[in-house]
This record gives C-alpha cells, sequence and structure tokens, in this order.
C-alpha cells in the first residue's frame, strides 16, 4: 500500500516542496525514514506512532517506509510528524479523498496528538501559492503568520484528529484570515522617539544623514554621552517598511524560529543589538545546520554594535562580506545556503579604554600606548567600510534640563522619505536603493562636484591620505546632503560636510 501527501522543507529563507511518500509492506513491524532526514525527523516515527494511537487510530504492525522526496535535500525539524501520520493513514485505507493533492502538509504532533507550532511557516505557505496547491494545513499557532500570503486556503487545526476529519470530508473548517491592512498598520508603531534625546543636535544630523542615504555610522564618544539612545532611535526615521520588504524580514524571523506568536508580520525595522561576546556564528550565521546569524535578523534595518572594540576580530572581520555585497553565503560540505543581509551598521565605541579621553570632566588615565592598541582593534577596511564617523560628547546639564520640545521623529523621517523617493527616482531601473550603495561607475555619473568642491576634496585627500574607498564614501555622503537640501548639484557646503564626517579616518584614528 502505498500513498503520497504534500509537505514543505525550508532551503535558506524559502522553501521547496517535498513529497511524503509512505509505503507500508508485509514484514516484521519496522519504520524506516529516509530521504536525507536529520535527528528530529528521524524520531518522528515515535511521535507519529504514540499520537495515531492516543489519536484513537491503527498503526500498521507492519513494515513501514517514508521517503522524503527530493532525497538529495537535508530534512530537518518536526514539520513532518503530520504529513507521515496522514500518509499512513492513506495507505492503511483511514483516509479516501483526492484533497491531499491539493493541501501543503506541516506539524509537530504531541504524544496525544495535538500539534505544536512550528518554524518558517510564511516561507512554506509562500511556497505553496507558488506550486498552485489550494492551501496548506498547519498547527493554528501557525495560521496567523500563514494567512499573510494571498489566495492560499490557510487551515489551522489544533489535533491530528481535526485534520483527519477536514481532509474525509466531515468536518468543516474554516480558512484562517487576516486583514493585511490594518495588521501592516497595527505593527508599524515604534515605542521609542528621537524628541527624548535631549542636546547632541550634531549628532541628530548625522543620523538624518545616514538614514536618508543607508550609510554606515561609528558614534565615538564617553560613556552615558547617548550613543544607544541615539541607535535606537534610527528605526523611527528610516522610511516606513514596504509589505514585500515586511514578508522578507518575517521569513526570516520565521525560520529562526523568533517570530512573536501575537505578531504575524514583522513591519517595523529590525533593531538588533548583540553583545561584543557574540561568535562570528552568532554573528553573520552558520553552523552545522546553517541558521541566520544577526546579520540577517537586522535584514533591512538596523544592526548596532555597543562598543565596537570589544568584538572578537574575526567576527568584524567577517562583516566585510555582507556589508558590500547586501548578503551572506554559508557553504557546507551538503549544501550552499545565501540568507539576504541588506543593512544599516551603526557602530558605538569608547574614545579610549577608560572612556573619558579629552573629557573635561573626567582625567584619562590611559597610556598613548593603550589606546593605540584598543584603537587598533578595528581593521582599517572596516573602518574604510563605514561611511559616517561622528563625536558624540557627553550632554551638558543646560541641555538635559531643557524642557522644550525637542524635534520628533515624524518630521525627520519625513524629510528621509522625500531624500529616498529623490534616489528611488534616479536609480529607477538598477538594483541600487540608496546613495550607500552606488557603485563607481554610478559615482561617476551622479556624484559631480563644481569646481570649490572639488578643489576641496582634493586638497583635504591629499593631506590625510585617504584611501580611495574612503573618496568615494565622501561623494556618497555628500550626495545624499545634496539630496535632503533638494540640490540637484553637489557644492562646497556638502563637501564640507561629508569631509567633517570622516573626521576619525584611520590616519588620524
Amino acid at each position: 500500500m502505498l500513498s503520497k501527501v504534500l509537505s514543505s522543507a525550508v532551503v535558506g529563507i524559502d522553501a521547496i516542496q517535498v513529497d511524503v511518500e509512505v509505503d507500508i509492506a508485509p514484514g516484521l513491524p519496522a519504520f524506516t525514514t529516509v530521504g536525507l532526514p536529520d535527528g528530529a525527523v528521524k524520531e518522528s516515527k515515535d511521535r507519529v506512532r504514540a499520537a495515531l494511537k492516543n489519536s484513537g487510530y491503527e498503526f500498521p504492525a507492519r513494515r513501514i517506509t517514508a521517503n522524503l522526496a527530493p532525497a538529495d535535500i537535508r530534512k530537518e525539524g518536526v514539520a513532518y510528524d503530520l504529513p507521515i501520520s496522514i500518509a499512513i493513514l492513506a495507505a492503511t485505507g483511514v483516509i479516501k479523498t483526492d484533497r491531499l493533492r491539493d493541501y501543503t502538509l506541516l506539524g509537530e504532533l504531541s504524544l496525544d496528538g495535538s500539534l505544536n507550532r512550528i518554524r518558517g511557516a510564511l516561507s512554506m505557505a509562500v511556497a505553496a501559492r507558488r506550486s498552485g496547491l489550494k492551501g496548506i494545513i498547519l498547527p493554528r499557532e501557525n495560521a496567523p503568520e500563514a494567512a499573510v500570503v494571498r489566495g492560499l486556503d490557510v487551515i489551522g487545526a489544533e489535533t491530528l484528529s481535526q485534520v483527519v476529519e477536514f481532509l474525509g470530508g466531515r468536518a468543516d473548517i474554516q480558512p484562517y484570515a487576516v486583514d493585511l491592512r490594518s495588521l501592516f498598520s497595527f505593527n508599524c508603531e515604534y515605542d521609542e522617539d528621537f524628541s527624548e534625546v535631549k542636546g547632541q543636535e550634531h549628532a541628530k544630523r548625522a543620523m538624518e544623514v545616514a538614514a536618508s542615504g543607508g550609510h554606515n555610522i561609528l558614534m565615538i564618544g564617553p560613556p552615558g554621552s547617548g550613543k544607544t539612545m541615539l541607535a535606537r532611535r534610527i528605526p523611527t526615521i528610516l522610511p516606513t517598511m514596504s509589505f514585500d520588504e515586511a514578508v522578507e524580514t518575517t521569513k526570516i524571523f520565521s525560520v529562526s524560529g523568533l517570530l512573536d506568536q501575537d505578531r504575524s508580520l514583522v513591519a517595523t525595522r529590525p533593531f538588533r543589538s548583540p553583545h561584543h561576546t557574540i561568535s562570528d556564528v552568532g554573528l553573520i550565521g552558520g553552523g552545522s545546520t546553517p541558521k541566520p546569524g544577526e546579520v540577517s535578523l537586522a535584514h533591512n534595518g538596523v544592526l548596532f554594535l555597543d562598543e565596537l572594540p570589544e568584538f572578537k576580530k574575526n567576527a568584524l572581520e567577517a562583516l566585510r562580506q555582507p556589508l558590500e555585497d547586501g548578503r551572506v553565503t554559508i557553504s557546507r560540505s551538503l549544501v550552499s545556503l545565501t540568507y539576504p543581509a541588506r543593512i544599516m551598521l551603526v557602530a558605538a565605541m569608547n574614545p579610549c579604554p577608560c572612556g573619558y579621553l579629552s573629557d573635561a570632566v573626567h582625567p584619562c588615565g590611559c597610556t598613548p600606548a593603550a589606546i593605540h592598541r584598543y584603537r587598533s582593534r578595528i581593521s582599517g577596511p572596516l573602518i574604510d567600510r563605514i561611511d559616517i564617523h561622528i563625536e558624540v560628547p557627553a550632554v551638558k546639564h543646560r541641555e538635559l534640563s531643557d524642557r522644550g520640545d525637542a524635534e520628533s521623529s515624524v518630521s525627520v523621517a519625513a524629510r528621509v522619505a522625500h531624500s529616498r523617493e529623490i534616489q528611488s527616482e534616479r536609480f529607477r531601473g538598477s538594483k541600487i536603493h540608496c546613495n550607500a550603495q552606488m557603485t563607481p561607475r554610478f559615482i561617476r555619473k551622479h556624484c559631480e562636484l563644481d569646481e570649490a568642491g572639488n578643489k576641496m576634496l582634493e586638497m583635504v585627500t591629499d593631506r590625510l591620505g585617504f584611501s580611495a574607498r574612503t573618496y568615494n564614501r565622501i561623494l556618497k555622503v555628500a550626495r545624499t546632503i545634496a539630496d535632503l537640501g533638494e540640490s540637484e548639484r553637489i557644492r562646497d557646503e556638502h563637501v564640507a560636510e561629508a569631509i567633517q564626517y570622516r573626521s576619525l579616518d584611520r590616519k588620524s584614528f
């Protein structure tokens, strides 16, 4: 007796269709799972046996072979419990229906037959729609997440028995539906606001420039100067996420198992702030079973690295490729996966080991050699990939006690959005979305300087010994400043402001 049920497997952040085939043949009782399963899939036989018996169904005492095709792709996780169980019941004649051809089945089984939440439901729902299926059957807890996909019947079930009754036509389960418009607008709210930051007008301006052009930024200042507070509010001034961006970001959180149960769509810009003790695998992604790292979890948002010199050197150096390419490729013997990693890097550090170099109140006891060792933990190539460097001094009491209203995130975000619209029009038809992503060809085309700006940049480049990469990044930042000022040409004042954001470059750093 042979049966086939449709399921799905996650590869990277996307999913592919998997055929779960079950053959029941005469012979000594045995249960074998083939098709490159991992340990969790191999253990499913015990969960399936108990769930079927405790749900009132007979488990055949025969030789059972479950095949997960295609067999050259590794199958991971516990989502195959439900399709294997249904395939066994179909092979024994308990389920006789053509509905099995119309639905993808996914779900982890408890021993009592109830269905538990799984990872990657959104990616699997997208794969089911792409395959032209009518719907997807999965645990009820995953239904809100999968229902984000339009044109697909999402059947949320709580037990194995419910699924059997539905497939047999003896019970009707209404497809789960969500109002995408209200869901998207409800999840677009932030808890922080730029108006809560007192003083630091120079730093706020730099944040606005960085957000407008998608530039990476490094803040240097003493402890308590507000670096973390500023960083946490950058997502509030970034452009509102599009629906496609929200789905792509939600996919990453879903396959990582980090999607909140009451938040089926990530509609705010992610803000990830890993501790400096994180490994390179945790930051970039990987492992024996590759998983997305923090740099991918921050996709379409902000990756904040506080105390930048304290991070492990190999972890920081591994950031260089995703900062340039906007993606991370992880290669293993059996598979090569690519995760998206288009981020805005925001980093913060102290000016010296004690943190009080050049502070007017707190004396610094660090020796020049100690300061040099501390700053040398950040390599020149990484510094070159950070477009903006700014000093964030300690806030004075007069600014802290000021009761006036500072500019809100809404008004700053409006200017940023207008600047991004200018850039979108400029790069229409290309794969570039913002000024920070410009290649040398686009820099030559869109970053022409007037005579005064050209002379100023030439003088500063020769005097400070800027690298070619630094030179290009100054032009990119100047282009963004000009866009904020609605200027078609880059003038000398735009170049001057861009240059001051490189005052902590490697030679003077």
